[in-house]
């Protein structure tokens, strides 16, 4: 996680602080986070990360995939076993 280090005071109306507040409390975390999210979302979180690990898994090795109705039928083999 990256180091905080500036600071930034805004002023809500009460309805859009309440909406903040509301929301940051369902999802358990800080309302300066949901605005740090926010702020992520609006501009797009660390485009370079995004764009490494998109090369990363168009450059991967292919995976052999077995037949999907030999794949089926091996699942409901270890369903039958299980029950």
């Amino acid at each position: 996680m990256c180091m905080l280090e500036r600071r930034l005071q805004i002023l809500l109306d009460e309805a859009r602080y309440q909406k903040l507040a509301a929301h940051a409390k369902r999802r358990g975390v800080s309302v300066a986070s949901i605005v740090r999210q926010a702020v992520d979302q609006f501009f797009g979180a660390d485009d370079g990360r995004r764009v490494e690990a998109a090369r990363r898994i168009l450059g991967a090795e292919k995976v052999a995939l077995p037949d999907p109705e030999k794949l089926k039928n091996e699942m409901r083999a270890s369903r039958g076993r299980r029950a």
